[in-house]
Formats: C-alpha cells, sequence, structure tokens
C-alpha cells in the first residue's frame, strides 16, 4: 500500500484523507510500517509514530528516490469531452502509462467550458500510487487554443487531425527520448484556423491512424505512441 504525502520532506503529518485509510480503514497502529511517495519523484519508508484521532505522525526511515521511467517530457493537451468521466478515464489511464503533464484547450468546437482539476487530481494521485509511481504529473487547468500554442516548449510540438492533408504518422514524426507535446481536439475537430495558427508557432500536424477515434481514445493512444516509440 502507498500513501500519498507531498510535504512529507518537511512535515511529518500525513494528509487528513491518508491518516483515515490508514487509521481507520487499514487499522494500522504505532510502531507499524507503511511507503509513502511525495509525488515528486521520491518514496520512503516510515513508521507511524503518534495516532491521534484523524492525525498520524510518523517517522522517516529511509528516502529513495525513482529513476526516471522514460526519457524525454510528455505532454497532451485535449479539448476537454461533453462527458467529464471519458477525460476522467484518459487521465487515470495515462497517469498509469507515464505523462508528464496535462493540459486542457478551449477550442472553436469544444463541448466543455469548465473542468474539475480537483477531481483530475484526486483520480491521477490514485492511479500514480496504483501504478507505483512517485512522480505526479502536472495539470493546467482550461485554456485558450491560441493562448495555449503562444506558451514556449522546449521539443518537439503536434497536432493530430483529421483534415486531409499530407501528415506523417506520429510514430514516425516523434524521435526518441525527445520532448514531445501532442494537441488533441474536440469531437468536432479543430477548426481550419486553428490548425493553421498551431503550424504558424511550429505544430507538425501527426495522423494517429487510419481509424477516427474519440478524443480520450486519441489522447492515449498519442501518450502509448510516445513510449512505444521510446522503447524500440
Amino acid at each position: 500500500m502507498l500513501f500519498y504525502a507531498p510535504d512529507i520532506a518537511l512535515n511529518r503529518q500525513l494528509p487528513e484523507t491518508e491518516a483515515h485509510h490508514c487509521l481507520k480503514v487499514l487499522r494500522m497502529q504505532p510502531g507499524d510500517s507503511l511507503r509513502l511517495t511525495d509525488g515528486k519523484g521520491y518514496f520512503y519508508e516510515a513508521e507511524i509514530a503518534e495516532v491521534h484521532l484523524n492525525r498520524c505522525r510518523v517517522n522517516l526511515l529511509k528516502t529513495i528516490p525513482q529513476d526516471p521511467l522514460w526519457r524525454g517530457r510528455i505532454e497532451i493537451a485535449l479539448a476537454p469531452t461533453k462527458n467529464f468521466d471519458r477525460v476522467e478515464w484518459f487521465a487515470e489511464k495515462a497517469t498509469e502509462i507515464g505523462i508528464d503533464k496535462i493540459s486542457f484547450l478551449d477550442c472553436r468546437f469544444s463541448e466543455r467550458k469548465e473542468i474539475s482539476i480537483d477531481r483530475l487530481r484526486k483520480i491521477m494521485i490514485s492511479a500514480m500510487k496504483q501504478s507505483e509511481k512517485a512522480r505526479l504529473p502536472e495539470l493546467q487547468a482550461m485554456t485558450g487554443f491560441k493562448e495555449y500554442i503562444g506558451q514556449h516548449f522546449d521539443g518537439r510540438k503536434f497536432i493530430a487531425h483529421c483534415y486531409p492533408e499530407e501528415k506523417s504518422p506520429l510514430a514516425q514524426a516523434c524521435r526518441k527520448h525527445e520532448n514531445a507535446r501532442i494537441l488533441i481536439g474536440p469531437e468536432g475537430d479543430f477548426s481550419e484556423e486553428e490548425i493553421k495558427s498551431a503550424k504558424e508557432y511550429g505544430y507538425i500536424p501527426v495522423s494517429l491512424g487510419k481509424s477516427r477515434l474519440r478524443t480520450e481514445t486519441a489522447a492515449l493512444a498519442a501518450c502509448q505512441t510516445i513510449h512505444v516509440v521510446n522503447e524500440l
């Protein structure tokens, strides 16, 4: 069982939700051992030092840095779907597979203009713990398309769309162990103006295959494609 305590290096007390699970669900007692992560690249071996109601203080016994599980930064920016469950599914699975940052785009044809970052973060924390990772991906709230594409990124930038033009498969366009950022549009796709603007900012049009994919499927396929290329 892995517990998430983002400030554990400075504050030896478990967050309230983690303390509740530790004490009320698992019935752990002072002296029991537990494993922690701060979501910043470190695991910790610890033991429970003191409990009081829903408070749990621990002693840290060992700090264990986790070696990077992949090389090159992976960022996916997508327009959230009307059914938010599908966005949550993507965030969970991408965290399990491995991703550095998830951002959300407000596009011309976007079906949803607001998202619950706190809800997504909880899902991603659970996925991080389940998949035995010590790094929690970054989350960027809803950002206007033009504002987002103007943000600096040190790596190769791609835009996946369905318009008929010459596009390389993402697996061929990306480079092994290189930073990659991929834009995924809404169900109605990006507008032609958005694609033109992205190209002006250096985004390369790519294909994710011959099938027309749902937004969250395309985003996950892009994430997995980068990992496959890195493993070759």
